[in-house]
């Protein structure tokens, strides 16, 4: 972090955080990342803050892409702030703080935020999660990590942290495995569970792809058709993420299936709580994680499918081997 005045940059992509009224009767994106932030009370904590204000995209968080996210990076590599905060929907937020883990190589932290409440409700949340966020992303005890998801005053490690409730305020949970890895208290970050540098992503420093494979994302239920699997294998996709039930499991029918996609294109299993890790080697039956890994799967270790399917996607897109990347996460 500079010596001199803070520096930040907030980027803003839109979502509840940004949302006003409009014709429809509901609301929709509108406002900018200085309107965000305008009532973040920033200066009560940096009188002589530097901010400066980036409108990445002005979408719903079901609209957020990977390519945004790598517009994100660049601003990161090209900014001379000390810290970002991006502001965008929930319910892909920590898709986002996780793409950004894996791409961020940047020596510029992001701390990704954004709201249950939208500006017009009473109680809106935006404002508290932005200034957490920037406590965060100026905080040196955050300087050498890529990113993390800030929200209701708790700090989170993306590789873990997922939205498990539709409009709690508390919405991002860490648990039951790892928790948050901090804390906002007195406008004072408390990072005392902070990642070490061993885990880099190994994405770090790869150029851009010109383009992304399509990775599709099937999650297996009772019952589960098999053409659910099948009709994925001419379908032009080039990977597949099965999150299958338990620690990563399929119905005895759906075998064949499996099989012939695995033929098609690489695989990765993983398990449908997406907390805790994917299994490897406890159940033998048929559709058991032991035959399905030996049949060629990738087990996604740590990560819950959605997560993986971004890193199967990257790997794709780069031409790297997804079994060796994904080994990074095990």
């Amino acid at each position: 972090m500079s010596e001199n005045a803070p520096h930040l940059l907030v980027a803003a992509l839109g979502g509840t955080i940004a949302s006003t009224s409009n014709q429809s009767g509901g609301v929709a994106p509108a406002l900018s990342g200085a309107e965000i932030a305008a009532a973040a009370g920033l200066d009560q904590i940096w009188p002589d803050l530097q901010a400066d204000f980036t409108q990445v995209s002005q979408v719903s968080s079901a609209n957020v892409t990977l390519d945004m996210l790598f517009d994100v990076r660049e601003l990161a590599r090209t900014t001379e702030a000390d810290g970002i905060v991006l502001t965008q929907g929930t319910d892909t937020l920590e898709e986002s703080a996780f793409a950004l883990w894996l791409l961020n190589d940047s020596a510029t932290h992001i701390a990704a935020t954004g709201a249950m409440r939208n500006p017009t409700l009473p109680g809106a949340d935006g404002p508290a999660n932005v200034r957490a966020a920037a406590l965060t992303a100026l905080s040196s005890l955050s300087s050498e990590l890529p990113s993390t998801l800030v929200f209701n005053d708790e700090i989170h490690d993306p590789r873990f942290v997922r939205k498990s409730h539709v409009t709690s305020t508390a919405a991002f949970s860490s648990g039951p495995v790892l928790g948050a890895i901090g804390w906002i208290s007195e406008d004072t970050v408390r990072l005392p569970h902070r990642p070490t540098a061993e885990d880099a992503s190994p994405f770090a420093g790869l150029s851009r792809p010109e383009t992304l494979a399509k990775v599709a994302l099937a999650e297996v239920g009772m019952g589960e058709p098999e053409e659910t699997l099948t009709q994925l294998i001419e379908s032009g996709f080039a990977g597949a993420v099965i999150s299958g039930v338990g620690g990563g499991h399929v119905p005895e029918h759906l075998l064949p299936a499996v099989a012939r996609l695995g033929e098609a294109m690489p695989i990765v299993l993983a398990s449908r709580p997406g907390s805790g890790a994917s299994l490897r080697n406890t159940y033998g039956y048929p559709g058991g994680e032991i035959g399905l890994l030996e049949s060629g799967l990738i087990p996604a270790g740590i990560l819950d499918a959605r997560k993986a399917r971004i890193v199967l996607t990257l790997a794709l897109s780069l031409g790297l081997d997804p079994a060796e990347v994904f080994a990074a996460f095990a």
